[in-house]
């Protein structure tokens, strides 16, 4: 179960964790998330399949349905016939709304979804910043140390080359500064790691436009059937009520799909939300070989968590402090007698100001708290709001499928009974005054 400081599992991620997995021999499989696993991969396709059962028996019931409609039809009175017809548009409108109330909750289900991705890809982008921030502030550093010692540490060497004393400290200040460069290079940990937080932002805010974009057509396919549909009903359209029959047989198909994706997606969702933190550092440590200690500080980020920066944060503040010692040093005691070296102890001086500047500025950088929150914000808006906008998609799915069933049922003898126009007209006025009468 995840650890980490401010995110706790959704009782929805409990729910579903729990749902038992299988593969297709029908043998229990272990509900860690495991997606390059082909056992895992197979109890998720067993889940999905259960839309696929619904669809079967969706098929079954419209044809046994039709069949029944095409060669069982009998001899009825006037009035049973009136009755039937009454009852057919009441099954018809009872579609359209159970329909309606689907793509409602679809278009709420499509939006958090969308949302829990944003939080994604915006926490991904900040922590790309930040580890970019840390790589340049590094190299930045690292590259002004080196080029003093290089020219001004070389040039006082040159100054004092006549007086040991001074020679001497400006040799140990070119060795703790050598030292500190050495140091903050090894800090940077994400420098050439394969990972790169800003294509994934990327490619996630790809796959999400066109999932997005899906089901906004998927949803607005729904609403135009139902809004036909309930038009050729009330102006008795024969053709318009036929095209519609035959939409809504493939829109069924889209249905039961598409509720065997989400199906599968909600399942595997939760077991990775259920435990995120074992299964982010192992994946994180295999693409980029980072070690595991920094992985682990980052991820869980308690107290009792040793900073793995330390030793060398400490012995990089040691060597500073050293030489902002040293220089105190040089420009009380040589700089009177050497008024050339001023010059290049200035620079010095200047380069030491500057690197502790930075040197505070990494240590905040560095801290676990700035990429932890990112960590934290993308497990909430992918386990909270993505988890909870699919869920809501699964149920416009299921919603949509069993109105479609209904109406793929019932459509073919309401068409069939505009030939009755008098009773069909009669039923429908009756049908659209009920509320006001009610009143």
């Amino acid at each position: 179960m995840s650890l980490s400081h401010g995110y706790r599992a959704s009782w929805w991620t409990y729910a579903l964790h729990q749902v038992p997995h299988a593969n297709f021999q029908f043998e229990v499989v272990d509900s860690s998330f495991a997606p390059q696993e082909w056992n895992y991969q197979q109890a998720l396709l067993f889940l999905a399949g259960i839309a696929g059962l619904c669809l079967a028996v969706s098929l079954i019931l419209i044809c046994v349905y039709l069949i029944r409609f095409c060669c069982c039809l009998s001899q009825e009175d006037e009035d049973s016939k009136s009755h039937r017809t009454c009852c057919i548009t009441w099954s018809c409108v009872a579609a359209v709304i159970i329909c309606c109330a689907g793509i409602g909750i679809g278009f709420y289900g499509n939006s958090e979804t969308n949302d829990g991705v944003y939080q994604v890809t915006y926490s991904l982008m900040n922590a790309n910043h930040t580890l970019t921030s840390i790589d340049l502030l590094i190299s930045d550093t690292v590259e002004l140390l080196n080029s003093v010692v290089k020219s001004d540490l070389t040039q006082l060497e040159v100054v004092f080359s006549k007086r040991p004393e001074f020679l001497v400290i400006v040799r140990n200040t070119r060795r703790q500064v050598e030292s500190v460069a050495q140091y903050l290079a090894e800090l940077s940990f994400w420098k050439g790691a394969d990972l790169n937080p800003h294509m994934v932002a990327e490619q996630i805010n790809f796959i999400e436009d066109f999932r997005w974009l899906s089901y906004i057509l998927l949803l607005l396919l729904d609403l135009i059937i139902c809004l036909f549909t309930l038009l050729g009903l009330a102006k008795q359209i024969k053709w318009l009520v036929i095209v519609m029959t035959v939409v809504s047989f493939f829109v069924l198909l889209l249905s039961w799909g598409s509720m065997g994706l989400e199906m599968a997606t909600a399942v595997g969702l939760s077991d990775f939300c259920y435990d995120p933190d074992g299964y982010v550092m192992n994946q994180t440590q295999l693409i980029t070989n980072i070690n595991p200690d920094i992985l682990q500080y980052y991820i869980s980020c308690y107290q009792d968590v040793p900073n793995p920066f330390r030793p060398r944060l400490t012995m990089s503040q040691r060597a500073l402090s050293n030489i902002h010692s040293q220089l105190h040093g040089l420009e009380k005691e040589a700089v009177p007698q050497y008024p050339a070296a001023e010059k290049h102890v200035m620079v010095v001086q200047a380069m030491l100001n500057t690197t502790e500047g930075n040197f505070h500025h990494l240590v905040a950088l560095l801290n676990c708290r700035g990429l932890h929150k990112d960590y934290v914000d993308a497990l909430k808006g992918l386990c909270y709001d993505g988890m909870e906008g699919i869920l809501f998609l699964l149920l416009f799915s299921f919603l949509s499928g069993l109105s479609f069933t209904a109406a793929t049922c019932s459509l073919p003898r309401a068409w069939k009974q505009f030939q009755n126009s008098r009773q069909f007209a009669k039923c429908w006025r009756i049908t659209c005054t009920l509320p006001v009468r009610g009143q």
